[in-house]
């Protein structure tokens, strides 16, 4: 698939069929991902692979509450049949960032940073795996915890030191319903998102009228 295809077809999928995803394409998956850009080449990012109903409810009953699980729209997620947690470490940084090469632009300290890149660059890895989910005809939803992070620290061995950013779900769409939801405000038009030269002012909020695909 073309990457304009890719683009334009991206965007969060809330009902999966109950289908595992092949091996193979989980590979492809994570190699694609890890691919991404960091600062210093220090790839601080790990991902939590989740498969398997049993390691699947396990994940869900230590990040919702039966409420949560009650939404009408919510079934249609909990049958994806993969998820994968992204976490970063902010520790590689700084390791990364006292080596010879490194350390003359004194970040050696978490303080001195401009931006936590650990969470800039776990993202980019993130982004790269939801594109390659397009790629692979799949779909996915990116969303956030809504656990201790104790419990998922304990529930799956994940050590002291990294953080999760949130989950992805993925697995097949059960069907595609089109942008519902948030979505449906669509996106801004390129003349109010690029500023050239000189900020202009805001013109207000997003017209639906370029839904995303």
């Amino acid at each position: 698939m073309e990457l304009g295809e890719v683009l334009r077809r991206r965007r969060m999928c809330r009902n999966f069929r109950d289908e595992p995803v092949p091996p193979e394409v989980v590979d492809r998956l994570l190699d694609r991902a890890r691919r991404a850009p960091s600062a210093g080449n220090t790839q601080g990012w790990s991902f939590l692979v989740l498969e398997g109903r049993e390691q699947l409810d396990a994940f869900w009953e230590v990040e919702s509450d039966p409420e949560w699980r009650d939404v009408p729209s919510l079934p249609g997620v909990l049958r994806a049949p993969l998820i994968v947690v992204p976490l970063c470490s902010v520790q590689r940084y700084l390791d990364r960032y006292s080596e010879p090469d490194k350390i003359a632009a004194g970040m050696m300290e978490e303080g001195a940073w401009p931006a936590p890149f650990w969470v800039v660059d776990v993202s980019f890895a993130t982004m790269t795996l939801l594109l390659s989910v397009v790629d692979e005809g799949l779909g996915a939803l990116f969303f956030g915890l809504r656990g201790t992070p104790g419990d998922l620290r304990s529930a799956f061995g994940i050590p002291e030191g990294w953080q999760a950013i949130g989950a992805v779900a993925i697995g097949w769409p059960e069907d595609d319903r089109g942008p519902v939801g948030s979505a449906a405000r669509g996106r801004r038009p390129v003349d109010e998102v690029v500023h050239r030269g000189r900020w202009q002012a805001d013109p207000g909020p997003a017209r639906p009228n370029d839904i995303p695909r």
